[in-house]
C-alpha cells in the first residue's frame, strides 16, 4: 500500500518541467507518470493533464489546471540538510533560472514554489542546551538568506 497523504500541486501549464526538474535535483526520484489530454495533433504529444514522480521516496502528483491558482509561502517543502554542501547544492539548483532567495532559509523556485533549505546545525543550535545561545542562533538566521552553518553554530558558541 502507498502513502496515504500526497501532496497535489496545481501549476498554469508547466507541471511536466517541474516534475523533471525536481527528479534531476533530488537522489533517489522517478517520474511516475505522465498523463495527456486526449490525442495530440499534426505529430505532437497532447498536452500534459497531470504528472506523479516521487522525490527521496515521497510521491507528488502535479496537474496543469491554468492560471486559476498560484502558490504561496503558506505552504512549503523543507530539506533536511547534513551540511553546508547540501545546503549550497539545494539553494543554488533551485534558486537557479529565476527562483528568488527569501529570509531565514527560504526560496521560491522558478515555479514560485516555495521550499525551506535547513541544515540540521539549525535545529542543534535553536534547541541546543544553552538557551542564550538558542537566542543568539535564532537572531543569526534572522539576518541571512541562505543559512550557513558556520556562522549558526558561531553565534551559538557566542563568538
Amino acid at each position: 500500500m502507498g502513502q496515504k497523504i500526497t501532496p497535489f500541486l496545481w501549476f498554469d501549464s508547466q507541471a511536466e518541467e517541474a516534475m523533471n526538474l525536481y527528479v534531476s535535483v533530488f537522489k533517489d526520484s522517478e517520474v511516475l507518470s505522465v498523463n495527456r489530454m486526449g490525442e495530440g495533433g499534426s505529430g505532437e504529444p497532447a498536452p500534459v493533464m497531470t504528472v506523479s514522480f516521487t522525490l527521496n521516496g515521497q510521491e507528488f502528483v502535479a496537474l496543469n489546471g491554468g492560471p486559476g491558482h498560484s502558490f504561496t509561502d503558506a505552504v512549503s517543502f523543507v530539506i533536511d540538510c547534513e551540511d553546508q554542501a547540501e545546503v549550497d547544492y539545494y539553494w543554488e539548483t533551485l534558486t537557479a533560472d529565476g527562483g528568488e532567495p527569501g529570509p531565514c532559509g527560504w526560496l521560491k523556485d522558478r515555479f514560485g514554489l516555495s521550499w525551506q533549505v535547513v541544515p540540521r546545525a539549525l535545529h542543534e543550535c535553536i534547541g541546543g542546551p544553552d538557551p542564550e545561545g538558542a537566542q543568539r542562533a535564532v537572531q543569526a538566521m534572522l539576518k541571512m538568506t541562505k543559512l550557513d552553518v558556520a556562522e549558526l553554530r558561531r553565534a551559538y558558541e557566542g563568538n
